[in-house]
């Protein structure tokens, strides 16, 4: 994000964080950037102070634009009453990239969602939450189609298994036609899930990412739902296409085992490295996550331990934390992906499995704030 003031916020505090912050010499001198540190930490301090559970509204930020699928999860509750021929349920609005935008306005970023949105009572619920979370809503095409609704069960071990209702739904149906014409505002595209694969919205997103590669940072997650997508060789090839243009990768260590069962993690990233990739991040659930560099070789950091309800938006939550963290630090770009330390790319991983631990402690996609995240990224 752009350091600038918020609404609660006076001109003096903010207007020295952006003077300094934006001096030449503050970015050249190491001291400096070490200052700009401590003055962000600060300004994000106050601002968890300040609002608690409300997320500040940043005048003038840039932003990432999150693209792809909305839905509502659907959990069967366990408590029917005894009777075998009723079922509970509860809706809870989600889909990976819908919850990545909701993440990154919750940890105060400045975030768009590129998405279609049926016009029925669930599309209009959908564009509710998007708004309700400040997220910017001028990127959503409405479609007369029904809302994709994924029907979730949670194990044991709060790990969700997801079986989809989605076929001609609102969200898969982005063309050529609806891309939007970007301009300087937008830092950064993320895109994931199986809006990668599915048609035509999988055709869309890849010319968008494909036309903005070169100045702008992609973010990509694959996130494997086989039963929206079942065909796993149509998963491998799309793949293939966004990673061409992608500057970061997240993944999970379950979608590499689907995706290439005959492979390790390693032979995976570096064939990704090999490329325009500069980062692949895996995560590894209680394991915690791995780093696969081009400069800084790779290595992993633990999970902090936490007692689970469900796992549900645990990787969207680390997805959102990671750009956090660097646009915290004005390295969401391409250029600021190649400037990251080995510290410092450890302490982003800390960050994000922080983040994504949090999250397990709840039940659903229920995002943490900023303020939840300790006074600095």
């Amino acid at each position: 994000m752009v350091l600038v003031a918020c609404q609660w916020q006076g001109s003096g505090f903010a207007s020295v964080v952006r003077a300094l912050c934006k001096s030449r010499s503050a970015q050249r001198d190491a001291s400096g950037r070490a200052e700009c540190d401590r003055l962000r930490a600060g300004l994000s301090a106050l601002s968890g102070t300040i609002t608690q559970n409300l997320t500040p509204v940043f005048h003038g930020a840039l932003m990432f634009l999150v693209c792809g699928e909305a839905l509502f999860d659907i959990f069967t509750r366990a408590d029917n009453g005894g009777a075998l021929n009723r079922l509970g349920f509860d809706a809870i609005a989600g889909g990976s990239p819908f919850n990545v935008a909701i993440g990154l306005r919750r940890q105060g970023v400045e975030a768009a969602f590129f998405a279609g949105l049926s016009t029925d009572y669930l599309g209009r619920r959908l564009r509710a939450v998007l708004e309700q979370e400040t997220v910017n809503t001028g990127h959503l095409i409405e479609f007369d189609a029904p809302t994709t609704l994924a029907m979730v069960a949670v194990g044991s071990d709060g790990s969700p298994t997801y079986s989809f209702r989605g076929d001609g739904c609102a969200d898969r149906q982005l063309r050529l036609e609806h891309l939007p014409e970007l301009d300087e505002q937008v830092r950064g595209i993320h895109v994931g899930s199986f809006s990668l694969v599915v048609q035509p919205i999988a055709d869309t997103l890849l010319a968008l990412v494909a036309r903005e590669s070169a100045t702008r940072l992609i973010s990509l997650d694959p996130n494997v739902r086989l039963n929206p997508a079942p065909d796993i060789q149509r998963w491998r090839t799309q793949i293939a296409s966004f990673a061409e243009h992608a500057h970061l990768i997240k993944v999970s260590d379950e979608d590499l085992h689907l995706l290439y069962p005959d492979s390790n993690p390693q032979t995976i990233a570096e064939g990704w490295l090999g490329k325009r990739t500069q980062l692949v991040i895996v995560t590894r659930g209680t394991q915690g996550a791995s780093v696969f560099t081009r400069q800084h070789g790779t290595w992993s950091v633990p999970a902090k331990t936490v007692v689970t309800a469900d796992t549900v938006g645990a990787g969207d939550t680390f997805q959102a934390a990671l750009l956090t963290f660097l646009s915290e630090r004005r390295l969401d770009t391409p250029q600021g992906l190649s400037m990251l330390s080995k510290e410092t790319l450890n302490d982003m991983l800390n960050f994000a499995v922080g983040a994504a631990a949090l999250t397990c402690t709840k039940v659903g996609p229920d995002l943490p704030y900023r303020h939840q995240l300790g006074d600095k990224a």
